[in-house]
């Protein structure tokens, strides 16, 4: 399954360019829509779903616990619910998550009170270097065991509790946290409960919310959940929308590539997933949503982008739960942007697929860009133009497409000479990314 390895050369600037196009559909509902469907009743159909590495690891997974899932063509899947409690491995079956976060945090939520459950979990080079010790505790409140004890990155064994019990939790911005215990609390014993005082990422509940018997949702100056217990769900019948994580890189391109315009078609525009976008346009980006409408639960919308200058940016702390997987592709405006640009609250950046700060600190330092990180805030001396010659940008392996895509980003926008080893990875969330680089006019080469 996972796409063979090559790295990409670049060195040539992007012409301007006036192109529509669509991007790749959303990850987190994607693999949240396969999760849901295989614990509900009945069989649930979902449409234009993202087809890459991450959610072919999603597929997998539950295939081996024993879910029934037909592909009807590409994009669509009939999804045929076991209902709450009835996913099944044989003893020491393994698990393996690839590159995914999401569903190693979610599918391991929904295991940990799901009875009979003796796995052994684990993810590739990248997942298993990140930390699951939250993650871990919370599980442990439910009664899940993990082995070997105090050890808190895969591989692990995962031994389900028995006599799950709801719990009281106190969400932080982590939205893959909240999901794993609202999903672990769908088969416990009584009500757990989940105080949400900073505003974090809603697919789950909005997946959810027509389910009245399972969650109650009370909204104030704090959002507090309620999960009951052991009462099923209906199935889902849902199409999913183009990812505005994806569509943020393709955002920056033309924002930062004089005379260009794009129109990006069909995205999720979910309040908690727009920060990029909001910041963006706060700071003088020509950048509108047309079109926009509500769909079970979620809004989509057009993105129409036009190149301009914009201000140095400043980020508070409140933007990172809306922005957290655009914060690499933010850096590289910034760096583009004449003046000193400001990023507040980011520490936990250094736990995504890679030290996102440190990396992105390293790529901006081959080109002459300042940057320096203190006190939970990283400040980058941006400059309005960067001379090319005798510049040179190598990324190493890091397993991280969103470093991979800024990358390519700041070397189409600048033509510096680049190289981005294992860009594979890019297809764990969008495995049309170059095919779109290139309809806008960008040109790379590829190594094997």
């Amino acid at each position: 399954m996972q796409a063979k390895s090559f790295s990409l050369k670049l060195g040539q600037k992007i012409k301007p360019f006036n192109k529509t196009i669509k991007v790749d559909s959303d990850k987190s509902l994607s693999i949240r829509s396969f999760l849901i469907g295989s614990i509900s009743q009945g069989v649930s159909k979902v449409e234009e779903v993202l087809e890459s590495e991450d959610v072919l690891s999603t597929i997998n997974c539950l295939k081996k616990l024993g879910v029934q899932i037909r592909k009807v063509k590409p994009g669509s899947y009939y999804i045929h619910g076991k209902d709450l409690g009835s996913l099944f491995a044989n003893k020491n079956t393994s698990l393996n998550f690839g590159n995914s976060g999401t569903l190693a945090r979610l599918l391991i939520g929904v295991l940990s009170t799901t009875p009979n459950i003796h796995l052994n979990v684990q993810g590739d080079k990248s997942l298993n270097k990140r930390s699951m010790k939250k993650l871990i505790e919370l599980m442990s409140e439910f009664g899940a065991e993990f082995l070997p004890k105090k050890k808190y990155t895969f591989p692990l064994k995962l031994i389900s509790t028995e006599m799950p019990v709801g719990i009281s939790y106190k969400a932080g911005v982590s939205a893959q946290l909240k999901s794993a215990v609202m999903l672990a609390g769908l088969n416990s014993f009584g009500t757990t409960k989940i105080i949400e005082e900073e505003k974090s990422r809603d697919h789950t509940e909005n997946m959810l919310i027509k389910n009245s018997k399972a969650l109650k949702i009370k909204r104030g100056k704090k959002k507090i959940i309620e999960m009951f217990g052991k009462k099923s769900l209906s199935l889902l019948n849902i199409k999913i929308f183009g990812d505005p994580s994806s569509a943020a890189f393709f955002t920056a391109l033309a924002l930062l590539n004089k005379n260009s315009v794009l129109k990006i078609k069909n995205v999720g525009l979910n309040p908690t997933r727009i920060g990029f976008y909001d910041l963006l346009k706060n700071h003088g980006a020509k950048i509108k949503f047309h079109n926009v409408k509500k769909i079970n639960n979620e809004i989509k919308g057009d993105i129409h982008v036009r190149s301009c200058k914009i201000k140095p940016l400043r980020a508070s702390k409140k933007y990172y739960v809306k922005a957290t997987d655009e914060y690499p592709i933010l850096f590289v405006i910034a760096s583009l942007t004449g003046g000193i640009s400001i990023f507040k609250g980011i520490e936990d950046l250094a736990n995504k697929e890679s030290n996102r700060i440190k990396e992105m600190q390293n790529i901006l330092k081959q080109i002459g860009i300042k940057s320096i990180f203190s006190r939970n805030e990283l400040k980058i001396y941006g400059k309005n133009f960067i001379f090319p010659k005798n510049k040179k940008i190598i990324v190493p392996n890091l397993g991280d497409h969103r470093i991979c895509m800024s990358a390519q980003i700041l070397s189409l926008i600048t033509g510096i000479e680049t190289k981005i080893n294992n860009f594979e990875t890019v297809f764990t969330s969008s495995p049309s990314f170059l095919k779109i680089i290139k309809l806008l006019g960008g040109t790379f080469e590829i190594k094997k």
